[in-house]
């Protein structure tokens, strides 16, 4: 199997040898290139062609965030995790809404930052929907943006009833072998259903699924 090649992108250079250390001892990953700032990030990605890129939010000349948006738009785009310290950041919710498969706190155990590279490699979030929950929460308030479910609501009536049941399944964190068990469906027929849902949405992973979910109401409750 080949590993998975990585960007770390940090304007701190301790950041980067740190990271680089404690991730190049992974025999699955390999670390492909270095950045000190967002706007060497797209040159990094033609040339190196990534997997993954762990994105620190503040640099000085482009942020995380405005690096993500970038990257994101790609046919091609590496899975992005955002790098931060604190983890209830409006920056870090506008990174995942734009296409972010999760974030890592700096502090975060070496061993859990090698699983969420992995995780992400193989197409999984790398945060639980009560995570996300709690982030708007704290970032926003309580109550969504004016407008903001009724948006949802509008984008998710797209999906036919089954797809809208998947994807409610899919904001609340539960694998394609639970959502399989929960519908009565094999697993490769979730999958599809999940296929179709970001083709139809414009949507570029499950976080994004979640995020929309929650925005329209429907993950009220979801521990």
């Amino acid at each position: 199997m080949n590993p998975i090649k990585l960007l770390l992108v940090d304007d701190d250079p301790l950041v980067r040898a740190g990271l680089s250390f404690m991730l190049g001892g992974a025999d699955d990953i390999e670390i492909v290139g270095e950045a000190g700032d967002g706007t060497e990030v797209a040159g990094l990605v033609a040339e190196r062609r990534p997997d993954v890129v762990l994105m620190d939010i503040r640099m000085p000349t482009m942020d995380g965030l405005a690096a993500t948006e970038a990257l994101r738009r790609r046919p091609d785009a590496p899975e992005v995790i955002v790098l931060t310290t604190f983890h209830a950041d409006e920056q870090v919710l506008r990174a995942l809404r734009a296409g972010a498969a999760g974030f890592v706190l700096k502090d975060t155990a070496p061993a859990e930052i090698v699983e969420a590279v992995r995780a992400v490699a193989a197409g999984e979030p790398v945060l639980s929907p009560s995570v996300t929950q709690q982030l708007i929460t704290r970032v926003t308030g309580d109550d969504p943006q004016q407008g903001r479910r009724e948006r949802a609501l509008g984008r998710l009536a797209l999906l036919g009833e089954r797809e809208r049941e998947v994807a409610v399944a899919v904001g609340r964190g539960a694998s394609n072998a639970e959502i399989a068990a929960e519908l009565f469906l094999s697993v490769a027929t979730v999958k599809a259903h999940v296929s179709r849902i970001l083709t139809k949405l414009d949507l570029n992973n499950r976080v994004q699924v979640a995020l929309l979910a929650h925005d329209a109401g429907l993950l009220d409750g979801v521990e």
